[in-house]
């Protein structure tokens, strides 16, 4: 299959799950098309075991997709702008402290339990990993995903000022756990480096990341100011999503974070005064489109990616074992900054059973973890996230609503 022809059957695979769950099954939609992608691919598997299909012809192909290099270098920037651009800027300062804190110190510090826990863990089980890889899959599964979850937290109504911690949050620690993974994955190839090293590239990565993004956001809004044409005004937005995330790649800024300033910029300074009503209703149509169709593939994609982990009863083990301590990481990394906030503001109820329940995993762990360089720890690391993620989109994301709905009775 040549690109266009892979591009296809993942655009029918996922109109036709879409339709499926739309008319029978009902669920929000991220969470639907993995479970039937799964599934397909657990068939798939089920019938190569006995010799009716060859598995291997849909591994040539996801080979062929690089799913860490089609979403960390193409679909993240657009999803993360399209999410930015319905987050008020109005909602987010109130909510500011809770939401920098929650994604900077509540991501740094899930990286470094789960690097913790996963390292005794692992040891205990007799499968040793170095420390620096254990802290490495503590990056790679400490970032939320905002994108399964928002749907399911306003059909809950849940208060507005927890909606827009988690959406925050998620948005936020996407781009700081990416930071933190390249700033990990460099020490981890490279050997040793000072703390100064360490903190530099950080802060290059992070502050680089947002001054880039507020830099182009900016830039782009006074073109739209000046013309009212929704046409070019849309392509002037698409241009600075797909080039503004490229460049910033090439200046070694955090490409994510960019995206996420840039996506706040347009949507509250350019929806409020650069644009006329008929360009703000195409744009929100457009990147509502956008943020659909790029959704429908990732996650499509997302359940397919079982048929290239290589499962064994010590991954297996290990893949159910990462599940209760990633969830009590993230209940500590949450409940440490909302209890040490507490004091300066009012909480709504349940924050710390919602936050740690509804800090689903996504396509961007899977992508981190593919995108580590072949090794013999690779293959537990790309499993141990997998499960994580299939538990936490199909159980936490399917009993998420119930939860939320329970505290806002």
């Amino acid at each position: 299959m040549n690109a266009f022809e892979t591009l296809a059957a993942l655009l029918t695979l996922a109109a036709v799950f879409a339709y499926v769950n739309h008319r029978w099954i009902r669920q929000p939609a991220s969470i639907a098309l993995m479970a039937m992608a799964l599934g397909l691919s657990v068939g798939l598997l089920l019938l190569d075991r006995i010799g009716l299909a060859e598995a291997e012809n849909l591994t040539r192909v996801l080979d062929r997709i690089n799913f860490d290099d089609t979403l960390l270098h193409g679909m993240l920037g657009a999803l993360l702008f399209a999410g930015a651009l319905h987050i008020r800027l109005r909602d987010l300062r109130e909510e500011r402290l809770a939401v920098s804190v929650l994604a900077v110190a509540g991501t740094l510090l899930s990286t470094l339990l789960v690097g913790g826990l996963s390292y005794a863990a692992l040891a205990a089980l007799g499968h040793p990993v170095a420390f620096g890889y254990c802290l490495l899959f503590g990056a790679i599964i400490s970032p939320t995903d905002p994108i399964a979850v928002l749907g399911i937290l306003k059909q809950a109504n849940v208060p507005k000022s927890l909606e827009t911690q988690i959406s925050g949050e998620s948005l936020f620690n996407d781009g700081v756990g990416v930071v933190i993974f390249i700033t990990v994955l460099g020490i981890v190839t490279r050997g040793e480096a000072t703390i100064g090293e360490t903190a530099l590239l950080f802060v290059r990565e992070a502050i680089g990341g947002i001054a880039f993004g507020l830099a182009t956001g900016y830039a782009t809004f006074f073109l739209l100011r000046s013309i009212d044409h929704y046409q070019t005004e849309l392509l002037l937005t698409l241009a600075l999503v797909l080039g503004g995330y490229a460049l910033a790649e090439r200046l070694h800024v955090s490409a994510p974070l960019a995206a996420v300033v840039a996506g706040l910029v347009i949507g509250n300074e350019g929806r409020a005064h650069g644009m006329s009503d008929v360009t703000r209703d195409h744009l929100d149509k457009f990147w509502s489109l956008v943020d659909e169709v790029l959704n429908a593939v990732l996650f499509i994609l997302v359940g397919l990616e079982v048929i290239r982990l290589t499962l064994t009863r010590d991954t297996v083990v290990t893949g159910l074992l990462m599940i209760p301590l990633v969830l009590l990481a993230r209940f500590l990394s949450v409940a440490a900054p909302v209890q040490l906030l507490g004091g300066r503001r009012v909480f709504a109820r349940g924050t710390i059973a919602l936050l740690t329940w509804g800090g689903l995993r996504g396509g961007i762990s899977v992508a981190l973890a593919l995108s580590i360089p072949e090794g013999p720890t690779k293959g537990f690391i790309v499993t141990m996230t997998y499960f994580v993620v299939v538990f936490s989109i199909l159980v936490q994301g399917l009993t998420l609503g119930q939860l939320a709905r329970k505290f806002a009775a």
